[in-house]
């Protein structure tokens, strides 16, 4: 019974917390800062572009002439008057992302320059905006992101990389359609909510140097030709005039949101972190150690209680499975917890994907791990294949929310009884 109730108030909480950062509000409260004329064209990019695109053209109505929306597959919800829309790639570009990108930049110089650029930015938009950079090709950029993706490398890093291969990262769009004016209205899904990273900054300056590029690759123990060298070697923007920006979100009001609603609903609450990044395994453990400590000594909160953060963890792949950071942060939190009784937890990509699986990450208690083994199976395996999809769906623990319209990094949440 009381794994039910825990279950529907992790639910609960995570709905609230979700809503929270839906970019509707964000884009109508925040567009009425910008000092905008009444000649606009808009550009939308990302996870949440539609619903970002969808509410600009809602608040200012025939001033938004025409536009271009870039998603991700199956995050279009329909037509917008005016607005093309094209689906693309993610988390790897494909050739719809540089077909819709080219189709932007195409619209964009053929404005007169009376015309101002709204520029609505999302997470994913580095993957789903997309040109490369001369003498680079698609197949160059798809190898290199792949390759940054199962290294274990943050998205600071793996961006900053990306931005030397792209003609459109790292504040080389701002450059390419200068003069014109540009706003952005950026929904950080960033730590630290990092401008120059989020999407790869393509209106911002780049704050990184080739040295700190050849460095990342040295980390991460990846070599490069010496036609990707050269593109690497070429320096990105550091002075870009035409621009200007504002954040409308991150995932420490979805954090704050969540630690409301827990309050309201009689937890006592704590917010470790809105910037964990590490392991994503490695995560699991240490909120495991914290429930432990909890059911142990009452410390360093009393039951019932609420335990939030905030952040993205990596993984470094290893084996061939099938999963994503939240699923396997989780799936690491329930191996440490198997037996434990009045404990639930979940990690959860707000954009309800975790990698490239349906699932939005892991809900898991003291059961998840026996009900695997009541199948035969050895739970450890999954971990080990990074094919934690897999081991929760064994154990019916995925946590499945479909596509939400919004993305800021990950939450988690523990909840103790």
């Amino acid at each position: 019974m009381i794994d039910n109730l825990l279950t529907n108030d992790l639910k609960e909480i995570i709905n609230y917390s979700i809503e929270s950062v839906l970019p509707e509000n964000a884009v109508k409260n925040n567009i009425k800062k910008l000092n905008i004329g009444n000649k606009i064209f808009l550009i939308s990019i990302g996870k949440a572009a539609w619903r970002m695109a969808k509410a600009a053209k809602e608040e200012l109505g025939n001033k938004i002439e025409k536009g271009i929306v870039i998603t991700k597959y199956k995050h279009s919800m329909g037509n917008i008057d005016n607005i093309e829309i094209y689906e693309a790639g993610h988390p790897i570009p494909d050739n719809n992302s540089i077909k819709a990108t080219k189709r932007a930049i195409e619209m964009i110089k053929n404005l007169d320059n009376n015309y101002e650029i709204l520029f609505l930015i999302s997470g994913g938009g580095s993957a789903l905006f997309e040109l490369p950079e001369e003498d680079i090709n698609l197949e160059d950029i798809q190898k290199m992101t792949e390759k940054l993706l199962k290294s274990g490398a943050s998205i600071v890093e793996i961006n900053a990389v990306r931005k030397r291969m792209s003609m459109v990262k790292g504040g080389k769009f701002a450059s390419l359609i200068s003069p014109k004016k540009v706003y952005a209205l950026v929904l950080s899904d960033v730590l630290g909510n990092k401008i120059d990273s989020i999407a790869s900054g393509p209106a911002y300056i780049d704050e990184t140097t080739t040295e700190d590029i050849f460095k990342i690759l040295k980390k991460y123990n990846i070599v490069v030709n010496d036609k990707i060298k050269k593109a690497l070697i070429k320096e990105t923007p550091k002075k870009i005039d035409n621009t200007e920006h504002i954040i409308i979100g991150s995932v420490n009001v979805a954090c704050n949101s969540a630690i409301k609603k827990s309050k309201d609903m009689g937890y006592n609450t704590l917010l470790l972190t809105t910037t964990l990044n590490c392991e994503a395994k490695e995560a699991g453990k240490f909120f495991a150690s914290i429930a432990k400590e909890i059911i142990d000594s009452n410390e360093p909160i009393k039951p019932p209680c609420a335990i939030i953060a905030g952040g993205e963890t990596v993984v470094t792949v290893k084996g061939n499975g099938l999963g994503g950071r939240n699923q396997e942060l989780s799936y690491s939190f329930a191996l440490e917890i198997e037996g434990k009784r009045n404990i639930i937890f979940a990690s959860i990509g707000t954009d309800g994907t975790d990698g490239p699986t349906d699932a939005a990450g892991g809900i898991v208690n003291g059961n998840t791990i026996k009900k695997i083994k009541e199948k035969g199976l050895d739970p450890l395996i999954f971990l080990e294949n990074n094919d934690t999809y897999n081991g929760l769906n064994e154990a019916n623990s995925l946590l499945k929310l479909g596509p939400t319209g919004t993305n800021v990094n990950d939450i988690m949440i523990l909840l103790i009884k």
